[in-house]
């Protein structure tokens, strides 16, 4: 038993840990109402995939790493959903990627955003942005829009974990890199990012930080290969169908070639 009262050889025990993290997340003032209907909504699509992490998901994990090890500031954003689910995971992904933590809201209070610094804290952060906020996403006009400076405001890369699209599509416009953790594929984050990592964010978040310690001590070439390896829409597309995919002579152009049968 861990922290909710069910063994984690139970079938739904991702399930019901997600939404007693939730759950307490609202009680402690981390998530919003809001966030309870976007991860019931969320959890609908896990149910469809299995409740487990497919091949093409882990490739994006994969490439997720090396972008984060190939970025000169990398950042993870927070929101309060993903500050319940995964407070600790994120910390740990931080420390694997020298990424920078910094907590978004959309429904921004000064009371949400301290309670979440203070939250992520707790589970071992030393360094958390967001309360500066002196500085500005172009194109939105909400709270989202808000950044520190030298934080996302700074970044060449940033992991915008369960939000809606409108935030992803505008650092897209900054010229950031975007790796995205959405388990609808059809999302705009997840239309909009560079990488979109199809997976609950509890199997995610974990995985890349599981990539970026096996790559810790590639050379810049392999990280490099690894990210013009990986194609958003032609590769998963590919493999479902039991295809390899490889590059072609062509910059950014993939094949797909079906292996003979042994």
């Amino acid at each position: 038993m861990t922290e909710v009262d069910v063994p984690e050889s139970h079938p739904r025990y991702d399930s019901l840990l997600t939404r007693h993290r939730i759950e307490a997340g609202v009680e402690k003032g981390i998530t919003s109402r809001q966030g309870l209907i976007a991860q019931g909504r969320g959890e609908a699509f896990d149910y469809l995939l299995g409740e487990r992490t497919i091949p093409s998901a882990d490739a994006a994990e994969r490439a997720a790493a090396a972008h984060l090890l190939l970025a000169d500031h990398p950042v993870l954003s927070v929101n309060g959903n993903v500050a319940a689910l995964v407070p600790g995971e994120t910390v740990d992904l931080a420390a694997a990627t020298g990424a920078d933590l910094e907590v978004n809201l959309f429904n921004r209070t000064d009371e949400r955003m301290r309670a979440i610094v203070d939250h992520l804290r707790e589970h071992g952060a030393t360094e958390v942005k967001g309360l500066t906020a002196d500085g500005r996403i172009p194109g939105l006009d909400h709270e989202r829009a808000k950044v520190d400076a030298d934080g996302i405001g700074d970044a060449d890369v940033v992991l915008v974990p369960l939000e809606d699209g409108d935030r992803a599509t505008a650092l897209g416009e900054m010229g950031k890199t975007r790796i995205v953790i959405d388990l609808n594929p059809l999302s705009r984050s997840a239309q909009a990012a560079e990488v979109p990592i199809v997976d609950n964010v509890i199997r995610a978040v974990p995985a890349i930080t599981e990539h970026a310690r096996e790559l810790a001590d590639a050379d810049r070439d392999t990280l490099e290969g690894i990210v013009a390896e990986f194609d958003a829409g032609v590769r998963p597309f590919y493999e479902s169908l039991g295809f390899a995919v490889e590059p072609t002579d062509e910059p950014d152009r993939y094949r797909g070639r079906k292996p003979a049968p042994e």
